[in-house]
């Protein structure tokens, strides 16, 4: 079972709101394999509902399901008179009272399963809650070279301004990647105007794409689809992402 580590980054969720809400690019993809079923369609790692609502806002009924505190009651505040159950639960260890024909995990939260058995647990509950023939969808970031080989320095990635002080905020991340885990330790430091600073920690594992059909495959699926991003572009070895798309065998 995932112990409830490695959340710093989603300890303020208003922060992650402004942050991330403005990604969408996962959602027409989803809405487009949502339309081909029926009954309740489950999002893992749902954090605040930026994935849920828009589903839910087109009439399908939705369980979101988090192991974060915070990030659910941010989602909970978002939601009202919406079709969605929000769950608190550690996606390697699914209770859920339903089977589905979709369940999904976006923003990446693939990368959180740190370990083999970590990503056993997590495809073996999606198994078992997915209907035969069912779809699991999930992205990650792909392994490529300039993803990977990183040097372990403070590098500037952004700035913007802060949605309550109005302060221009600086952001900078630091990372290391441990080759043999295949996991990559991320420090995000966020510098405000006032001189005031910030830092996160959050670590990521990556999987290359045979790698992943062969997890695929002994957790009981098929490997329909991968692709290079959520317009569907052809997987390369210059990917920023890997699209998956996986059918439970019947």
């Amino acid at each position: 079972m995932t112990m409830r580590t490695n959340l710093e980054e989603y300890d303020n969720p208003e922060l992650y709101d402004f942050e991330n809400n403005g990604y969408s690019a996962d959602v027409s993809f989803l809405l487009k394999w949502a339309e081909q079923v029926d009954g309740v369609i489950v999002d893992l790692a749902c954090g605040t509902g930026r994935a849920t609502l828009p589903l839910a806002e087109k009439g399908h009924l939705m369980i979101g399901v988090d192991i974060h505190t915070g990030m659910l009651e941010q989602a909970k505040k978002k939601s009202s008179n919406l079709p969605v159950k929000w769950v608190e639960q550690d996606c390697t260890a699914l209770r859920l009272d339903v089977t589905s024909k979709m369940i999904y995990m976006v923003g990446n939260s693939f990368q959180h399963f740190l370990t083999n058995m970590e990503q056993d647990q997590l495809l073996s509950a999606v198994h078992h809650h997915l209907e035969d023939n069912g779809i699991f969808i999930f992205g990650t970031r792909f392994p490529n070279k300039e993803e990977l080989l990183q040097p372990a320095i403070e590098e500037f990635w952004r700035s913007y301004r802060d949605p309550s002080s109005g302060e221009k905020v600086d952001v900078y991340t630091i990372s290391e990647y441990d080759a043999l885990k295949q996991i990559q330790h991320y420090t995000t430091i966020r510098k405000a105007q006032d001189g005031s600073e910030s830092r996160t920690g959050i670590s990521l594992r990556y999987v290359y794409p045979q790698e992943m059909q062969r997890l695929a495959e002994a957790n009981g699926f098929s490997l329909l689809h991968m692709f290079s991003d959520w317009h569907e572009s052809p997987i390369s070895s210059d990917s920023l992402e890997m699209i998956c798309v996986l059918q439970k065998k019947g």
